[in-house]
């Protein structure tokens, strides 16, 4: 009798032992499919959220689409901008153009028309640029008038990057002011400054960028708060094998937001600044000033500090003196990516 207990006991632990066996697989199974199903997932939300579907995506080359059309139409030319587009009021000034919103069918624009002759060229790079950039990362083309020194735009009207705090203070666009949002705005302008970088025209410097507030004011705010570059008037290209580096203006730059490279560099012994002695420089110029413009994005949020944290090997490497030992814009945007993905995953486990 004892025996036959002994027996069944044994039998049930080798029973126990051996279903215990495929529990253990199944469980470890279900823990990676899970793994996947949440990378799936989170790749999914930051391909979404990070790269926006365009409402001119998916249109031919010349031919544009607004938020509003259901179908591509092609770029407004001379007499369709003369005679459809209405001005409706000033909405901004600078040296080279003006800005005004604008009505077209019912919709709104922004059309831009030169400010002074004396800039004829700054706006017509410009325009070039406008129609050689055209994509997700650049404010849509409506239309142009080379003739009358005036084009068409998609027009957004938050604004630009120098609203982002004042957007994010009102009422009904609090709930938006979030650690996730703020740092894909970030990763946005790294990539920005990826695709200039690495343009169909080559490579471009924002030379419009000697302060925060001037850099800022080259992007615009989306209804959707996504960003996309607008001013494309000063973008010179640079080739080192051709030679050809930029120089942002023909005036002594100062301040600390500016690359030391950007500086006048004979200061020290009592030298005049002069345009023909200064050095040109690259786009490494751009990289210097991506750690103060993504401080600004990120604001006070609860959660910015560790994302500092994590982004400050990367900050200090954008920070060295020596432009050639600054990462490229993409080794940035990388680690961007990385981080954001990490703030979506961290986000994500909080919700379950």
């Amino acid at each position: 009798m004892q025996m036959q207990t002994v027996m069944r006991q044994g039998s049930w632990s080798n029973a126990s032992t051996g279903c215990s066996v495929p529990v253990v697989v199944v469980c470890l199974c279900a823990l990676l499919f899970a793994n996947v199903l949440i990378y799936l997932y989170l790749d999914s939300v930051y391909q979404k959220d990070v790269h926006p579907m365009s409402s001119h995506v998916g249109c031919p080359p010349k031919h544009f689409k607004l938020a509003a059309m259901k179908h591509c139409s092609p770029l407004l030319q001379c007499p369709q901008i003369s005679a459809e587009v209405r001005k409706l009021k000033l909405v901004g000034q600078g040296a080279v153009k003006q800005v005004y919103l604008s009505e077209w069918r019912g919709q709104k624009v922004a059309l831009s028309k030169l400010s002074s002759p004396e800039y004829l060229e700054d706006f017509l790079h410009g325009l070039s640029m406008l129609q050689a950039l055209q994509g997700a990362q650049v404010v849509q083309l409506v239309g142009s008038c080379p003739e009358e020194h005036s084009f068409v735009t998609e027009y957004h009207p938050l604004g630009s990057l120098l609203n982002l705090d004042s957007v994010l203070g009102q009422e009904r666009h609090q709930h938006q002011n979030t650690l996730q949002l703020r740092l894909r705005l970030a990763v946005e302008y790294v990539s920005a400054l990826h695709y200039l970088h690495n343009s169909p025209t080559g490579r471009r410097v924002m030379c419009d960028s000697n302060s925060l507030e001037k850099t800022l004011s080259q992007f615009l705010l989306t209804s959707d708060f996504h960003l996309v570059v607008n001013d494309l008037d000063a973008l010179p290209e640079v080739d080192i094998s051709k030679g050809l580096m930029a120089k942002c203006g023909h005036r002594e730059l100062t301040g600390e937001f500016i690359a030391p490279e950007q500086l006048w560099p004979f200061s020290f012994n009592g030298l005049a600044f002069s345009d023909e002695l200064m050095p040109g420089y690259d786009e490494k110029t751009d990289i210097w000033k991506i750690p103060d413009v993504t401080h600004y994005l990120m604001g006070r949020v609860p959660g910015s500090d560790v994302v500092h944290f994590h982004l400050f090997q990367i900050h200090k490497q954008c920070k060295r003196r020596d432009p050639l030992l600054r990462p490229s814009a993409l080794d940035v945007l990388k680690m961007y990516k990385s981080v954001y993905v990490d703030v979506v995953r961290e986000q994500s486990r909080d919700m379950l």
